[in-house]
């Protein structure tokens, strides 16, 4: 099995062109902007991959993890912009990454290969004044058997390197959810796992995520290869 590894939202950049749109620069530094400590994580895990990908541009100029027809596919910032300056974010930032990946994924398992994909992401600890309980989340299709089985697999190895993490399925958001995992389970039906590891941001300091949690994750897949 070929392991992809992915990170949409590793960073807060803004394209120069783009740049008077966002006025206000301190929001592309908060949650929304970007994925606190997921690039750190994402190249921590790297080494394990046979294939990975990352973006540094802020999310808030178009949602790599949102399919083209999802309302949030742009932001408040960037959701009133002319139709032809959609396009060219679409065709500029938006497909280039999302396309790359999805042609590494066919080639595999045209090949012969099967693919896990984890797509790194990070979460908010506190969200509309609820506490979330929860330090790492593993997302998937609950309907998909292959998908679920690997998720128990990986907790079980997680919590041997990290016994006292609280480790949740299908949370704090659903593996069906729209997101790039979703689209790409709908390309390759069979040979295609596609799981979202989501990480709470108290283990995030400046951008770099805690080194035995990092270290957990690395030595847990690593079991699993």
């Amino acid at each position: 099995m070929k392991l992809v590894l992915t990170c949409e939202h590793g960073g807060n950049e803004i394209p120069e062109a783009y740049s008077a749109y966002f006025k206000n620069k301190d929001v592309l530094k908060t949650h929304r902007g970007f994925d606190l400590g997921v690039l750190d994580l994402f190249q921590t895990l790297k080494p394990l991959a046979d294939a990975s990908y990352f973006s540094t541009t802020s999310r808030l100029l178009v949602e790599l993890n949102r399919s083209r027809h999802h309302k949030n596919l742009f932001s408040e910032f960037t959701k009133s912009l002319p139709r032809n300056e959609k396009a060219e974010i679409i065709k500029t930032h938006y497909l280039p990454y999302r396309t790359a990946v999805e042609n590494t994924i066919r080639t595999y398992i045209e090949n012969g290969d099967s693919v896990l994909h984890l797509s790194i992401h990070s979460f908010k600890p506190v969200l509309n004044n609820i506490r979330r309980n929860c330090d790492i989340g593993l997302l998937y299709d609950s309907q998909k058997k292959t998908e679920k089985q690997f998720c128990k697999q990986l907790k079980v190895q997680i919590l041997r390197q990290e016994a006292n993490l609280n480790i949740r399925f299908n949370y704090p958001y659903l593996g069906k959810a729209d997101g790039f995992t979703t689209y790409l389970r709908k390309q390759s039906p069979t040979d295609y796992l596609g799981i979202e590891i989501e990480v709470n941001q108290k283990y995030a300091n400046n951008s770099v995520m805690d080194l035995k949690l990092k270290q957990a994750l690395y030595k847990a897949l690593k079991e699993l290869d």
